[in-house]
């Protein structure tokens, strides 16, 4: 625990067995001001989650190590911080986030709680930190991103924070909203035209848990999610997915009550996944939906394969989710191809992110 003169705190948090264990309330706190903090940047409640569909994301595992802090003022939650360490060999990066409510804004929680980041990176010999966050419009100058592709205000909150402790900015990302209650007239277009360019694939689809058919492919388009996704500057390690690391991904969702459907392309003549696109929604049956993971194999591309997928889930997300008002999405601001799908099934721009890094000394 680390505690200023000025009752600033930032408590190690402990990642209970259940929500019904005796050391749960930081958890279930840290839940609580993550949904808050989320709303005054975003002004809706679409990235809210409860307790019990986060719980099982934060468990110990083998692929990463996670290092948290509940921020307090004087007692009371006011932010959270994060750390993630891969495990793959070699590994010299990590991810964090430290988030704030608006009222604790401006006292130096913020840059105590980063401090406390970056000395357990180095702990850990980590030597690239990344790190996203929203920033919403402001007037006045703008920082581009070296993709040539998208910028922010520099005069963001989040912006400053960034650039005062020494972080460079390398990307855009993109959030997209497509209105669920609306016709679905182009998605069907577009679903027809794709199957058309896609002669030499069928469709097949799964609710998680990944059937024992498709654990291989799956794992090896998951793999594939870490190096092939337009990454600017960004760093990421090489994956290694097999059945043991599909079971975990899968049972994430499944213990939070989440429901996540996945289509994807098989290749007719070898039988190989070469494309997939993942639906989800929380246990809300009136929440928005998220689209989550969707890759093409780069020697299947061409195909209309990304269209392909992300159609078939839409169409069959009605008799899925259908309380639910719309479905949201994140794709890289250069990645055009994405985009010019997403766009066609009436995607619109929502809100953008920077993706931030630092190497350290």
């Amino acid at each position: 625990m680390t505690t200023t003169a000025a009752g600033l705190e930032l408590r190690p948090l402990v990642i209970p067995a259940s929500l019904e264990a005796s050391d749960a309330a930081d958890f279930v706190a840290m839940v609580t001001v993550r949904n808050q903090v989320y709303r005054e940047l975003c002004g809706h409640d679409d990235h809210a989650v409860t307790a019990g569909e986060l719980l099982p994301h934060y468990q110990p595992n083998a692929y990463e190590q996670r290092y948290c802090w509940l921020l307090l003022d004087d007692g009371r939650p006011v932010g959270r911080a994060g750390l993630d360490l891969p495990n793959e060999e070699g590994s010299r990066v990590g991810y964090w986030l430290v988030e704030l409510l608006r009222e604790a804004h401006g006292r130096g929680l913020g840059s105590q709680a980063y401090a406390e980041v970056e000395r357990t990176a180095r702990r850990h010999g980590r030597t690239v930190l990344q790190s996203w966050a929203q920033h919403n419009e402001a007037p006045g100058e703008r920082l581009a991103a070296p993709t040539g592709f998208g910028s922010v205000p520099a005069q963001d909150a989040g912006v400053r924070f960034y650039r005062k402790h020494g972080y460079v900015l390398e990307q855009i990302e993109r959030c997209s909203v497509l209105d669920l209650r609306e016709p679905f007239d182009a998605i069907e277009q577009l679903f027809a035209e794709a199957r058309a360019a896609a002669r030499g694939y069928r469709l097949v689809s799964w609710f998680l848990p990944t059937p024992s058919e498709y654990v291989d492919g799956y794992a090896w388009m998951k793999s594939r999610m870490a190096t092939d996704a337009p990454a600017a500057g960004l760093e990421f390690d090489e994956e290694v997915w097999d059945a043991a690391r599909v079971a975990l991904h899968d049972s994430r969702y499944l213990e939070g009550g989440q429901t996540v459907r996945v289509a994807a392309a098989q290749h007719i003549e070898t039988g190989e996944l070469a494309a997939f696109s993942e639906l989800s929604i929380r246990g809300d049956a009136a929440a928005t939906s998220h689209q989550e993971d969707t890759l093409v194999l780069k020697h299947h591309r061409g195909n209309r394969l990304g269209a392909l997928v992300k159609c078939d889930n839409l169409l069959a997300w009605r008799s899925v989710a259908p309380l639910s008002p719309r479905v949201m999405t994140y794709n890289a601001e250069e990645n055009r191809p994405m985009l010019d799908v997403n766009e066609a099934l009436g995607f619109v721009p929502l809100a953008y992110e920077g993706a931030w890094k630092k190497v350290l000394e």
